[in-house]
């Protein structure tokens, strides 16, 4: 008998998948790049600020995943999708990975239920192991779940996921060895944490004091992190600028239009790239939003 974990066994059986960071190097990610679900539909019905150019969506999507590429991150596509669903482009809402593979989210907003079934599909094309899928009265986006290091996770209910779905993240996270939770109630007028939170490198985490509880920042500090402060309603809300992704501990992307949030990064040492984003904000998702992260370095 061979007695090792699952994540022993991951790239042996699997391949090289896994995650327990949000800023160790970035190895692979899952995104869906814009199809017909989004030639055709209302926009105000689905949550979007104002039409789009459709072609314009793409462009700005595709320069985010050239980007990627040029840092050596394997970029997976969800192939299949329902064409009734614009929102989808907005992947990291409809998973959340782990050291042992994803969970598949089950989102609460009748226009973008089914969303996790193609997710799904693909997971289990590229050989991502499913470890378990929301269910019963749970409802989650992994949106509203972070890692802070290995054995703590960030977990944040919002009119977009309820206690039972975090009840159930909770349960299979435990399994893997967290044993840390760090909990929040959003704000009304906000969906996910990554509006509010992100970490840009292993000591270091913007965060909007204004709408984030004072224990949750205490709990940050504990764990040797520096908090900087982003507080421009323009680019907390509207821009999007803490919606940014880690290439690295230090390295970012963030959408352009944000030069307070910018400067402020780089007043830390961290090298910001920005992309043109005005067109997918309209979509009311950032860059963290539009990526499921599939691999990050672990250790």
């Amino acid at each position: 008998m061979e007695d090792t974990s699952f994540a022993d066994d991951m790239k042996k059986y699997w391949g090289d998948w896994g995650v327990a960071s949000e800023v160790n190097r970035l190895r692979s990610v899952l995104v869906r790049r814009p199809g017909k679900e989004i030639d055709m539909f209302d926009h105000e019905k689905v949550r979007f600020t104002s039409p789009i150019i459709p072609e314009l969506f793409r462009v700005e999507h595709d320069a985010l995943c050239d980007v990627y590429r040029s840092y050596g991150v394997k970029v997976y596509y969800v192939e299949n999708m329902r064409t009734d669903r614009p929102n989808s482009v907005f992947m990291r809402d409809l998973m959340f990975m782990t050291p042992e593979g994803a969970i598949v989210g089950r989102p609460i907003k009748a226009d973008r239920r089914g969303e996790e079934r193609y997710v799904a599909e693909q997971l289990a094309k590229v050989g991502v192991p499913i470890v378990s899928t929301i269910n019963g009265n749970g409802f989650f986006e992994g949106s509203n779940a972070m890692w802070v290091d290995r054995y703590t996770v960030l977990l944040a209910t919002s009119c977009r996921t309820n206690l039972e779905g975090i009840k159930q993240v909770e349960y299979q996270l435990s399994r893997m060895g967290v044993t840390n939770f760090i909990y929040l109630r959003l704000p009304n007028s906000y969906d996910h944490i990554d509006e509010l939170i992100n970490f840009a490198a292993e000591n270091l985490v913007m965060v909007n004091k204004n709408m984030i509880p004072y224990d949750v920042c205490i709990a940050l500090k504990n764990r040797g992190y520096q908090i900087i402060n982003a507080s421009l309603k323009t680019e907390i809300h509207i821009n999007l600028g803490v919606d940014f992704i880690a290439i690295k501990p230090n390295l970012v992307i963030q959408p352009a239009g944000n030069p307070r949030c910018q400067e402020l990064l780089e007043k830390h040492g961290v090298k910001v790239i920005t992309i043109p984003y005005s067109e997918m904000l309209k979509g009311s998702g950032g860059i963290y939003s539009v990526t499921a992260v599939l691999k990050r370095d672990l250790g």
